[in-house]
């Protein structure tokens, strides 16, 4: 460990831990708002940028602290324009994050883990097992890094939590992470546009509930029946579709809130007639918006996706039963930015797209 990583990271900390941690270093505790808004509202890298800090000050948080986020290495470009980055973490592990932009919205998708340990069966992110956590300084640095790689005259809107990772399995860092993106006086994201998708892992959405974050939830569903559902994603077999359900059916849904369900739809396994009709009885009682997605085809699996004209006759069923369903266009396939296709990559070189420098303003 070099005396660089043996100081404090500042990032991923919210602005009561750096007002504590800014008192433990001698300093006013009013500055620990004030690094709070440089570090996260203004993007700051560096001490010298927090010009209404003392020298003194800036001088002890250059002995004692460090600016730690994931680095881009690698940017890509789907024909779709669907954008892909590479991070690379301080330890030299790398994970993938989806820029996906719209007429009226800029939605970044995140990551919470290196791999998975889910292993659902139609996803690459989870083959190579789970390799370990991202801290809240990771989840956020995704963030910040790619607003900085972002051309001046976008702004990014929506933040997605379906990247590589189950979420709710690194509950601590995920959350202290969206405390952060939702301060006013930090990066400012309303709980509007904010998504958690979870494969549903129960004892992290009971404890989500009593959170009472009030950001949007999304579950994988992927199936109407335990025999399917285990068969996909072994996640099943330890808390099955009734307690999923049940904890669904209590979890606090603010306003007109409804949970989306993500159904990928894998042809002769869970596409038929009867697993749409299932799906609607199974769901009955709960505010529902169904995102319907046809398989995402990779190298290696036994899957393959529907036709079109299956897709939209199982929609048929479910728009019958009086439910939002959506068929959710497939983006970025041409750079595997689709959803499933993110996982640990290796990059060899120097960043082949450079960071643009950040030029705060003055708070």
């Amino acid at each position: 460990m070099t005396a660089t990583t043996q100081k404090t990271n500042l990032l991923g900390r919210t602005s009561a831990e750096l007002t504590q941690i800014l008192s433990d270093m001698g300093m006013s505790a009013f500055r620990g708002k004030q690094v709070f808004q440089w570090l996260y509202k203004y993007r700051s890298r560096s001490f010298n940028e927090m010009t209404n800090l003392s020298k003194a000050d800036r001088v002890t948080l250059k002995d004692h602290a460090r600016i730690q986020r994931p680095v881009i290495l690698q940017q890509l470009r789907a024909k779709d324009g669907t954008e892909k980055f590479l991070y690379r973490l301080e330890d030299g592990h790398t994970i993938e994050g989806v820029l996906i932009p719209e007429t009226k919205r800029q939605t970044l998708c995140l990551s919470t883990q290196v791999g998975c340990a889910m292993g659902c069966r139609f996803c690459i992110t989870g083959r190579s097992g789970l390799v370990r956590n991202l801290s809240a300084a990771e989840i956020v640095g995704e963030v910040l890094a790619a607003q900085d790689h972002m051309s001046p005259h976008r702004a990014l809107t929506h933040l997605v939590i379906m990247g590589m990772g189950e979420p709710l399995a690194n509950y601590d860092a995920v959350v202290t992470a969206l405390k952060i993106l939702l301060d006013p006086g930090g990066c400012d994201f309303s709980n509007r546009r904010i998504t958690l998708s979870t494969s549903g892992l129960v004892p992290g959405l009971q404890r989500l509930a009593r959170e009472n974050i009030g950001i949007n939830l999304a579950v994988s569903l992927n199936a109407a029946n335990d025999a399917t559902r285990d068969r996909l994603m072994p996640i099943n077999r330890r808390y099955p579709l009734a307690d999923l359900l049940a904890t669904l059916r209590d979890f606090p849904l603010p306003g007109r809130k409804r949970i989306t369900f993500e159904y990928v739809l894998l042809r002769g396994i869970n596409d038929s007639p009867e697993d749409a009709r299932r799906m609607a009885r199974l769901l009955e009682g709960i505010p529902a918006k169904i995102n319907l997605i046809p398989y995402n085809a990779s190298p290696g699996s036994d899957f393959t996706p529907p036709e079109r004209t299956e897709v939209e006759a199982f929609q048929e069923i479910l728009l019958r039963a009086n439910y939002t369903a959506v068929i959710r266009e497939s983006r970025g396939g041409d750079i595997d930015a689709a959803c499933g296709q993110l996982r640990e990559r290796q990059c060899s070189g120097q960043p082949s797209v450079i960071p643009g420098e950040s030029k705060p303003n003055k708070p």
